[in-house]
C-alpha cells in the first residue's frame, strides 16, 4: 500500500509512561475507505496508539502520518481531517440532544439555521428524534453512543476513530452502533476502530490488526486470521461433565493438539490442523464410553486466534491505562476542532 492510498501509515510508533512502555514500535496501514480493526485485551495499548494518531498525546519514537499530515509536525492538518469518539461520551449531559448538536455545529461556523437543519437531520439518522428534547443524561447507554457519534460528525470527517464504541451496550444497541459504521463508510468515511470484543471486529472491519504489549502481533483478514491458527476448530460438549478429564485425555492424545476447557463445565474444544483426526478423535470418545451431547467442526472463532496468537483469552487483561498515563483525554474529544 503506498502512502496515497493510506489513511494511516505507521513507523515504529512508541509511548512511554514513566517504566511503562505502553506503545511499543507499533506499525500499521489503514487503507482509505475502509473500516481497520485494532483488536486486543485492556491494556494492550490500542487507547494510547488512538491518542497519538488523533494528536492528543505525543509520541515518544516513531513516525505516523494521516492522509499524509505527520501527527507531530502537521498536527493541524490532521484535526481538520478527523474526528474521534472514545469509550466514555463527549457531550454535555445537562443539555439536551439537539442542543448538544446546534451548539457543535455553531462552533464550527454554521449559521443557526444551518445548525439546525443539521441537528435534525443527524437526530432522524441515528433515530434520536423523539429524544432530541431531553436531557442527555436521561438517555440509555446506547442513546448516548449514538448521540456521541452524532456529535463526531456534525462536520463528516475523512477519519474517524472509534475507541471501543460498544463497550458496556446491550446486544441490541451494538447492532444500532454496527450500523452507523456501516453507514458511515458507505459514505466516504475512513473508520479505525479499536475493541476488545471479537466478535465487533468480525462483524464491521475489512482488514484486522491484532495487537498485544503495545505492538501488533498479527494482521489480516477475518478469514486470514482464523486460518493462520489452524485449518478448523472443534467443539465438543458431553452428556455428562464429570467425563470431561477422560475427555480431554482421550482428545488430545488423538488430535495430538492442545485441548481447551470452556467455561461451560461439559465443554471442551482443540484448533485442528488435520481435520482428519477428528473423526478418528470422535471414535475414541465412543469406544471409551464418552457420550457427547453434539459436537462441531468449523473455521476457528477470533477468540481462538487470539488465545493461540497470545497464550490467553482477549478479555485477560482488566486495565487499558499503564501506570502513569493521563488518567483521560481532553474533556472535550471531538478533536476536529
Amino acid at each position: 500500500m503506498t502512502p496515497s492510498e493510506s489513511a494511516v501509515s505507521v513507523d515504529g510508533l512508541v509511548k512511554h509512561f514513566g517504566t511503562t512502555r505502553a506503545v511499543d514500535g507499533l506499525d500499521l496501514e489503514v487503507a482509505t475507505g475502509s473500516v481497520h480493526g485494532v483488536l486486543g485485551p485492556n491494556g494492550a495499548g490500542k487507547t494510547t496508539a488512538i491518542r497519538m494518531l488523533a494528536t492528543l498525546l505525543r509520541p515518544d519514537a516513531g513516525r505516523a502520518t494521516v492522509f499524509g499530515h505527520d501527527v507531530v509536525t502537521a498536527a493541524d492538518e490532521v484535526r481538520s481531517r478527523v474526528s474521534m469518539t472514545g469509550q466514555f461520551a463527549s457531550v454535555d449531559e445537562d443539555l439536551t440532544g439537539r442542543e448538544n448538536l446546534i451548539l457543535l455545529g455553531r462552533l464550527w461556523g454554521h449559521t443557526r439555521q444551518a445548525a439546525k437543519a443539521r441537528a435534525a437531520d443527524l437526530l432522524e439518522a441515528f433515530g434520536l428524534t423523539e429524544a432530541a428534547g431531553r436531557q442527555v443524561k436521561t438517555y440509555s447507554g446506547g442513546m448516548r453512543r449514538r448521540i456521541d457519534i452524532a456529535a463526531s460528525i456534525v462536520v463528516t470527517p475523512d477519519l474517524i476513530f472509534l475507541d471501543e464504541p460498544t463497550t458496556g451496550l446491550d446486544p441490541r444497541s451494538r447492532n444500532q452502533v454496527w450500523e452507523i459504521v456501516r453507514a458511515l463508510v458507505a459514505a466516504g468515511t475512513t473508520v479505525l476502530l479499536t475493541t476488545q470484543y471479537l466478535d465487533e471486529a468480525d462483524q464491521l472491519a475489512e482488514r484486522i490488526s491484532v495487537i498485544d504489549h503495545g505492538k501488533v502481533i498479527a494482521e489480516g483478514t477475518s478469514s486470514q486470521l482464523k486460518a493462520s491458527v489452524g485449518t478448523g476448530a472443534l467443539h465438543v460438549r458431553l452428556l455428562d461433565p464429570q467425563q470431561r478429564g477422560q475427555a480431554e485425555r482421550l482428545l488430545a492424545t488423538a488430535l495430538a493438539e492442545p485441548i481447551r476447557l470452556e467455561a461451560d463445565p461439559a465443554a471442551l474444544s482443540a484448533t485442528v490442523s488435520d481435520p482428519r483426526r477428528v473423526s478418528y478423535a470422535l471414535s475414541e470418545l465412543a469406544d471409551a464410553g464418552v457420550e457427547i451431547a453434539n459436537f462441531a467442526l468449523g473455521q476457528p472463532s477470533l477468540d481462538e486466534v487470539f488465545l493461540t496468537l497470545t497464550g490467553r483469552p482477549a478479555e485477560d487483561q482488566s486495565v487499558d491505562r499503564p501506570d502513569g498515563e493521563p488518567p483521560s483525554a481532553p474533556t472535550t474529544e471531538e478533536v476536529r476542532a
